[in-house]
């Protein structure tokens, strides 16, 4: 039985143990682990040298990697720094969406295969997208102060106070990928009415439409953006956007905080033109103190934890577990990265 050295640098969400748990499950395989354990998300992650969203833990890891021929962690900065210090170095699995926090050319030049965990908070991220949706159509944030505050307000029963039902609704979606399309069938079953701009599906199941962006944003209720965070996709929400969706609209936005023109957000909540918005995701994180978006109005927020689940973790382990036996076997991973 082949027995691989192994590095596993976890940290509080994606653990160690169950790293080693799921890979420990592969069969006709031993590993040989050594674990580094990074501070995220107890300490926030952050740009470290040329990688984003990592843990600063450059040097904790150059101190693990000799010998190392598998490493998965989630967090881990593989920095050109690192790779140097991993001669032996074959496969880099990362735990989550997409490798951000890896220098993948530099890995890529020194035949280091790297893979990602696509789709591990897949469910998780599209039932927060449901929820933020929902809480904001209703303002359900706004009915819980009131009762903090002492206050029965059944005057907000009146039919300019209340919510508005998805029944009926018709929910645009700008991005249709693994989170994308989980929303799209939540809403199919509570009656809406669904539109998907995404330039890269041709084609999508049935009782959705696809359509372009600027014709979601006429004919939606509810705007929800899916889309990844790119060159072509950063901002591709601003004041222009905002100004073709109808009065009153929602949107919401789960993805990533550069898509959308917040500064023009908060303008169109105060004027009206929104009628409530929700976010997990922000231009700045940690939200900075005295930010317009703090007092803005009809604003339901979380600090970016749509993906913070247990499931998600024990996916991301068992998705690692399926690369690293796919690596083993000789064959492609999925969530192979190309640089």
């Amino acid at each position: 039985m082949r027995t691989v050295k192994t590095l596993l640098a976890g940290d509080h969400f994606v653990r160690n143990e169950l790293l080693a748990t799921a890979l420990s499950a592969l069969d006709e395989v031993s590993f040989d682990f050594r674990e580094v354990s990074l501070p995220w998300p107890l300490t926030p992650y952050g740009r470290v040298a040329e990688v984003d969203e990592a843990s600063d833990a450059e040097d904790q890891l150059i101190e693990a990697l000799p010998g190392i021929e598998i490493a998965v962690t989630q967090m881990g900065p593989f920095t050109e720094r690192v790779l140097d210090a991993a001669p032996d170095l074959k496969l880099l699995v990362v735990c989550r969406g997409g490798p951000v926090n890896v220098n993948v050319p530099a890995a890529i030049k020194r035949g280091v295969v790297v893979a990602s965990t696509p789709g591990r908070n897949a469910v998780a991220a599209a039932e927060h997208a449901v929820a933020l949706m929902m809480g904001a159509l209703r303002n359900l944030p706004r009915l819980q102060r009131t009762l903090e505050q002492g206050e029965w307000r059944s005057d907000l029963y009146a039919y300019d106070e209340c919510g508005l039902e998805l029944d009926g609704s018709t929910v645009g979606l700008v991005g249709y990928g693994a989170i994308g399309q989980r929303v799209a069938r939540v809403m199919l079953a509570f009656g809406a009415e669904v539109l998907v701009a995404d330039p890269f599906v041709d084609e999508a199941t049935d009782g959705i439409e696809l359509v372009a962006l600027d014709d979601l944003l006429r004919r939606s209720d509810v705007v929800s953006l899916h889309a990844r965070l790119t060159d072509q996709t950063r901002g591709m929400i601003g004041a222009d956007q905002i100004a073709l969706m109808r009065r009153g609209a929602v949107l919401v936005n789960t993805a990533r905080g550069g898509l959308l023109d917040y500064d023009a957000t908060v303008d169109a909540l105060e004027s009206g033109q929104l009628g409530a918005a929700a976010f997990d995701v922000f231009p700045s994180e940690p939200v900075p103190a005295g930010a317009r978006l703090l007092t803005a109005p009809n604003v339901v927020m979380t600090p970016h934890l749509a993906g913070a689940t247990r499931q998600t973790a024990l996916r991301a382990g068992s998705i690692a577990a399926e690369a690293v036996a796919a690596y083993l076997a000789g064959k492609d991973p999925v969530g192979l990265v190309s640089a």
